[in-house]
């Protein structure tokens, strides 16, 4: 059944051979790749506008030249993003970049903080879909978290089913979306030119402000440069293009830069001419459409589209987690398990620990996750200025030819971002100060993984491994419960591995039922020794591992090895187990770990 329901959902296994096929074309890797970037747009220019609000609406002409800060710093990092990706083609982006240029710790920080950034990308964008859905129908707004959660299990399971086939289904909403909001500038701006909107709702550009400070400005930009989450993904997801993966995704990444470029200065300059002032209760966006085309089907078309993209931006999450996961796992920071790949040749175990902790965090703040947006932000802007650092110091390095345009281009986005990082702890440090703690124990935990994977090779190594000791015979031990085809199994296989050194071992919790069992015994199987023991506390496990410790000293005087071999009986249906106590089972785990004892299991599969 669960085989069934797993066939139904994920679809039927794919063949290794098959995976060129599960690569991503350039509009699909758009769709599916740009989604987080491009859905910021939906925020990013309101967090402007946020800003500015504090010194009054006369103030909102500024929202112009920190949008053009902000295309700057766009630009500065989708150029840097195109050089990183030709410079390491197998991806791994921020962290790649910095491990290699700089370090394995400002690697590892960089890494750290993009995989904790993904979950953050999961968690805030589905929530944040949930708050539109719940504020068109208020009714459904007291279920924001079961909602949540339903949306993260459908893209995880949507992911599983591998990359082409999430891609061809979402790849409609992301270019509606794109579609709703190029119509609505294009309206916006045509109604502006033919007078349609009245120039008094706006103040002039260059108009003075009271209260105006460098400080606000720059608080302004740095919430502005939360539109420019996601930039990263394309240069992380490298291996999900269809060759020449380089080249492909180059061309995606400009792309998605223009897009997000004309998107993001559009809705800016809209909601400046238009005179907006951003409202608790709804969106700038909204706004604008509203007033565009009044509330008629385009206004809810762009507010579905909105809403839409603003949950699927989670499948960026989606299809960057895994992979950047892949690369720390071959350095051997983190488990090997995510280096596996599923049944549709997706790295699952990653998609399935990415779903499990957005819903970890949904739950943790009841999908109400507005106050993660800074945290979210700075996520990307360690890692931006590492990468940007780090593509400076390689240029400096090995100064191929024309390194210098390259250079002053990195060198401008590693300033921005710093001076966005630095703007983010000034203003909001009560907000992201967590992640000064959290970085450092990521570090610390994968440095930790990294030890023990190579202490468990240096110890596994042949030509470091101390040589495996020889041994002069075995000692079989067998822990009965009573005589039963499943005990007569396991005795006729120790019997054929070790006849002379084969001892029954009967745990009793009555005095009666040990002499009767030792009788029948005698009688069943008398030439196997049979040790009986009484248990006054009603345990089995305490007097067999007692006694388990006494053979075991004993035979490492004589050079011999001790194995407990377990009778264990299989029901015909999984389901039966929990009928049955699980002694076998108990009794394994806790000789599991004893160094110089053996523990085999030998099954006895029933028929019924």
């Amino acid at each position: 059944m669960i085989s069934l329901i797993k066939r139904m959902l994920i679809g039927r296994p794919l063949k290794s051979n098959e995976l060129g096929e599960q690569r991503l074309n350039k509009k699909k890797a758009l769709a599916i790749l740009s989604s987080d970037a491009l859905s910021s747009v939906a925020y990013g220019p309101e967090q402007i506008l946020i800003v500015l609000i504090t010194v009054g609406a006369a103030a909102f002409w500024y929202s112009i030249p920190i949008a053009v800060g902000v295309l700057i710093l766009l630009t500065a990092l989708i150029l840097s993003y195109r050089q990183i990706i030709f410079a390491y083609p197998h991806g791994g982006g921020a962290y790649v970049v910095s491990k290699s240029n700089l370090g394995v710790n400002p690697g590892l920080i960089a890494g750290g903080s993009l995989l904790v950034d993904y979950i953050l990308t999961v968690a805030v964008s589905v929530s944040a879909g949930t708050d539109a859905l719940t504020s068109a129908f208020p009714t459904l707004h007291n279920f924001n978290v079961e909602i949540a959660i339903v949306f993260v299990i459908f893209i995880t399971i949507l992911n599983l089913r591998g990359v082409t086939e999430s891609a061809s289904i979402l790849a409609y909403p992301v270019y509606l979306f794109v579609l709703a909001l190029l119509i609505l500038i294009g309206v916006g701006i045509f109604n502006i030119l033919t007078g349609g909107v009245s120039p008094e709702l706006h103040t002039p550009i260059g108009t003075p402000v009271a209260g105006i400070s460098l400080f606000i400005l720059l608080r302004a930009f740095a919430s502005g440069s939360s539109a420019l989450t996601g930039v990263e993904a394309i240069s992380n997801a490298i291996p999900n293009f269809k060759d020449p993966a380089p080249n492909n995704a180059a061309k995606t990444l400009m792309a998605m830069g223009a897009l997000l470029a004309i998107l993001f200065s559009g809705i800016v300059f809209l909601a400046y001419y238009y005179g907006i002032t951003p409202s608790g209760e709804v969106t700038v966006v909204s706004q604008i459409a509203e007033e565009t085309f009044g509330r008629n089907f385009m206004y809810f078309f762009i507010q579905g589209t909105t809403a839409l993209i603003l949950i699927l931006a989670a499948n960026t999450g989606y299809s960057a987690f895994p992979l950047l996961a892949v690369n720390l796992a071959k350095d051997k920071f983190i488990p090997r398990a995510f280096l596996m790949r599923g049944d549709r040749l997706g790295y699952s175990n990653g998609i399935i620990i990415l779903g499990i902790a957005s819903i970890i965090l949904i739950l943790a703040f009841q999908a109400e996750t507005e106050h993660l947006i800074p945290l979210y932000a700075v996520g990307v802007f360690v890692p931006f200025t590492l990468s940007q650092s780090g593509m400076m110091v390689k240029w400096l390095r090995e100064k191929p030819q024309g390194w210098v345009p390259k250079f002053i281009i990195n060198t401008t986005g590693a300033v921005i971002s710093l001076t966005v990082t630095l703007m983010f702890f000034l203003t909001k440090f009560s907000q992201v100060w967590s992640i000064l703690i959290f970085l450092p124990i990521i570090v610390f935990v994968f440095h930790k993984i990294r030890k023990h994977y190579e202490a468990v090779g240096d110890q596994l190594r042949l030509t470091t491994c101390e040589p495996s000791g020889t041994i002069d015979g075995n000692v079989m031990i067998v822990p009965v419960a009573g005589m039963t085809h499943v005990v007569e199994n396991t005795l006729n296989y120790a019997k054929s591995l070790s006849p002379q050194q084969i001892i029954a071992v009967y745990v009793a919790f009555e005095r009666d039922d040990e002499k009767k069992f030792e009788e029948k015994w005698k009688k069943w199987q008398p030439e196997v020794r049979l040790v009986t023991l009484h248990s006054h506390y009603r345990s089995i496990i305490n007097p067999l591992t007692k006694f388990v410790d006494t053979v075991e000293n004993k035979a490492r005087e004589g050079n011999y090895q001790v194995t407990v071999v377990i009778p264990q009986f299989i029901p015909k249906k999984g389901w039966h187990n929990i009928l049955h106590n699980q002694s076998s089972f108990l009794i394994r785990a806790f000789l599991l770990f004893r160094r110089d004892v053996v523990v085999t299991t030998v099954p006895y599969h029933l028929k019924k």
